[in-house]
């Protein structure tokens, strides 16, 4: 019951943010292909994991060897968003470190 209500909030929030990155950030959006093609070429990102969050949107992280990470949202026509990016991810570090793994 507590899982679903965090992933219900967490979704909530997503949408809100997805929202305001595209009203306020329109030069971080383009064609999801074109922003994919540039995280390989510049930051050698690539797809680690998505999620729906919800019939019209899904949130794709995208993660390169030297620690680089990306999360965009990706409307239903191909429009992605980067909502956050930066540097350090440790995908086996952040699991350790959640309470109840």
């Amino acid at each position: 019951m507590a899982r679903h209500l965090v992933s219900t909030m967490f979704g909530a929030a997503i949408a809100i943010l997805v929202s305001a990155v595209q009203a306020e950030a329109a030069s971080q959006c383009a064609a999801r292909t074109d922003i994919i093609k540039a995280l390989g070429e510049k930051f050698r990102e690539s797809e680690t994991a998505r999620g729906l969050v919800n019939p019209s949107v899904i949130l794709e992280v995208f993660v390169s060897e030297q620690g680089t990470w990306t999360i965009l949202a990706t409307d239903t026509q191909g429009q992605s968003c980067v909502i956050m990016a930066g540097e350090g991810w440790d995908g086996a570090t952040m699991v350790a470190a959640l309470p109840g793994t």
